[in-house]
């Protein structure tokens, strides 16, 4: 009998719970393309794929104005939340509002590469888009990092310092 050519009914409710105990981290990807658009969004499938050179893979819903801009721009800022900024990563979870230096209130400086940096974020990572992988209803997004701003340096574990997404309360789920 060949297992993989077996047909099984898979658990739904299984399915979404394992799927669920994965951590994820919170960020906020920002681009701006040569005419000027901006995309920015909340993301959280995120992870370092590489270290020499050094790329990270972050999971983009393609449908969004987010991805057409990375996908045009060639190049993003993924700024890492820290603890105690839920309501920036809930702020951009909503529709775009750019005003100046501003986006979604959020005072924001342009990076070396042009994508905007949250002033409030402790640690920020700038991109080259590498690779895209379209698969699925997210896209992955392949980046070589080419820059790198922290605020300070954390105290005890770097991974410690950032937002989870289980800080963002009970009812905000990813996965499954």
């Amino acid at each position: 009998m060949n297992f993989f050519r077996q047909k099984t009914i898979m658990d739904e409710d299984k399915k979404k719970s394992t799927l669920r105990m994965i951590p994820y981290g919170t960020y906020v990807m920002t681009a701006k393309d040569r005419d000027g658009n901006v995309g920015a969004g909340t993301v959280n499938w995120v992870t370092q794929t590489s270290f020499d050179p050094p790329l990270v893979a972050i999971g983009v819903k393609r449908d969004t104005g987010l991805y057409a801009t990375v996908k045009a721009a060639g190049k993003f800022t993924l700024n890492l939340l820290g603890k105690g900024q839920q309501s920036i990563a809930f702020g951009f979870f909503k529709p775009l509002e750019v005003t100046g230096n501003v986006i979604n209130g959020e005072p924001v400086s342009d990076g070396a590469n042009g994508a905007p940096l949250l002033d409030s974020a402790p640690a920020a990572i700038e991109c080259r888009v590498a690779d895209v992988v379209e698969l699925g209803d997210h896209h992955i997004v392949v980046g070589k990092v080419t820059e790198v701003h922290q605020a300070q340096l954390p105290e005890g574990r770097a991974d410690e310092a950032i937002l989870k997404m289980k800080e963002l309360g009970d009812n905000v789920f990813y996965g499954g």
